[in-house]
């Protein structure tokens, strides 16, 4: 390609606060709408906002996480447009004075670290949303006043897969934090992009568009890459791209005129007049600083380090904390961290995908885990029985040793049982057995395979290697 992307993201996280930023209102979602508002969230007249400290104090300890530097003094603005879903016809938002500013998070790119930087993180209002029903739209203000952490990076991404990375990067941060649950789905994280081009070399930026509400790591990518291939096409044949929000319509795989790109002066930012300017001193900094925990590259690390895990499986296993949380149980328990960590990235984690299921609501504990993991570190099954048992566990709920004496599962050891099923093996395929005595010595996993198939893998692996050397030498 001739030309570079240049890509700066907007990430709008919403603070888990039980209440809104600016009154008493219910935060929780999917309830009966317009059930959680009162006058303040829906712009009636007379009202005044009153700031929720728990919504300033998480947003502080995201800031501090991100490396930004905190402004003791912060004030809030109105920003004013005027949509259906903003009933007071302005969001209560911060501009000039922002809650924090100039921090960085670090990305693997291109087996690199890159530092992404962060230009401001600032506090403000949701606002409500829209609902088609065919030719009528309807409102539901549950969302107004919802209290945002907008974190906004300057324009450091060259790739899409780079922006999908960062957010990843920044929502287990968050979670970590527990200052956002991550749910994208539900809306709790939405990622905006600025995308524009210019010819490689140039150090002026080209004419940006802004691709709105993305909220899926893989919708981010497909849509930045979208974009890009669309404004590569427009000036290689000698268009000129115009400035404008679009949307990515997920089911048509492009992004779609929205309407014309406000700039900041469109907004008509002043100070909101009912607000006093948010004071943060030293105490209360040091207070959220002190509370933060150990993140996710920290983590990494560390299970890296103490565990011995290679580098692709502690990312998988730290990028949550209660995939985290639940891998450090189970290795308590079971003493041998590498099996842990092979059962969870392989069964584990492909059953919760297949169910649609995240770890919280996991039907096998990480203790009922480390029970079936012991069992067959103890020989009492085999491990292709113990994945046998393990789907049955995520689908019933159930303990491993109660599944194991339910079904006789247990693996048999007796040696007058095991050299009767290698002698039949042997007789049933002369062929093999003619070719193993002629040099062919990897026939022997062969005829391990054959044992384990006749008595439905409930023999003992190593005493069926060991009497079948054995009886291999007569």
């Amino acid at each position: 390609m001739k030309y570079e992307a240049v890509i700066g993201l907007e990430v709008h996280a919403q603070l888990k606060t039980k209440q809104k930023i600016f009154c008493s209102c219910s935060t929780l979602f999917n309830k009966p709408q317009n059930q959680n508002t009162c006058p303040v969230c829906t712009g009636m007249p007379g009202v005044l906002p009153v700031l929720n400290k728990e919504a300033v104090q998480r947003g502080l300890k995201a800031a501090l996480a991100l490396n930004c530097k905190i402004n003791k003094k912060s004030i809030f603005a109105r920003k004013n447009y005027f949509y259906p879903d903003l009933p007071k016809g302005y969001q209560i938002s911060q501009y000039n004075l922002p809650l924090a500013q100039d921090g960085y998070l670090e990305i693997e790119s291109d087996d690199n670290i890159k530092k992404i930087r962060i230009h401001r993180l600032h506090l403000e209002e949701d606002a409500g949303k829209n609902i088609h029903c065919g030719e009528e739209s309807r409102l539901n203000f549950n969302r107004a006043g919802v209290p945002l952490a907008e974190i906004v990076t300057e324009p450091d991404f060259r790739g899409a897969l780079e922006a999908a990375t960062y957010v990843r990067e920044l929502r287990s941060i968050l979670q970590y934090l527990d200052v956002c649950d991550g749910n994208m789905e539900e809306g709790s994280l939405r990622c905006d992009a600025n995308i524009s081009l210019r010819p490689k070399g140039q150090k002026e930026f080209g004419v940006k568009t802004e691709v709105k509400n993305m909220n899926s790591f893989k919708f981010i990518e497909r849509a930045i890459s979208y974009e890009i291939e669309r404004q590569t096409e427009i000036l290689e044949e000698g268009g000129r791209v115009i400035q404008e929000t679009r949307l990515w319509d997920s089911s048509k795989g492009k992004t779609l005129p929205m309407r014309s790109k406000e700039e900041a002066h469109d907004y008509r930012y002043f100070p909101e007049p009912d607000l006093r300017p948010l004071l943060v001193d030293d105490v209360w900094i040091e207070k959220v600083k002190s509370s933060i925990p150990e993140l996710h590259p920290e983590k990494k690390a560390r299970f890296i380090s103490q565990y011995g895990l290679p580098a692709y499986d502690a990312d998988i296993l730290t990028l949550s904390k209660d995939l985290a949380d639940y891998f450090e149980s189970c290795t308590k328990e079971v003493q041998d961290p590498k099996m842990v960590s092979n059962w969870m990235m392989t069964e584990l984690l492909r059953e919760l995908k297949d169910k649609n299921q995240s770890i919280q609501n996991c039907s096998v504990s990480w203790n009922a885990l480390a029970e079936l993991l012991n069992l067959v570190k103890k020989g009492t099954i085999s491990g292709k029985v113990g994945k046998d048992v393990f789907k049955e566990m995520m689908k019933r709920g159930v303990s491993a040793s109660s599944l194991i004496e339910e079904q006789g599962l247990k693996q048999v050891d007796d040696k007058e049982f095991l050299v009767s099923a290698i002698h039949q093996v042997l007789k049933e395929n002369p062929k093999e057995l003619e070719k193993y005595r002629g040099g062919q010595e990897k026939l022997f996993g062969f005829f391990v395979g054959q044992v384990m198939k006749l008595t439905k893998g409930q023999a003992n692996p190593k005493a069926v290697n060991e009497l079948l050397r054995a009886k291999l030498k007569e």
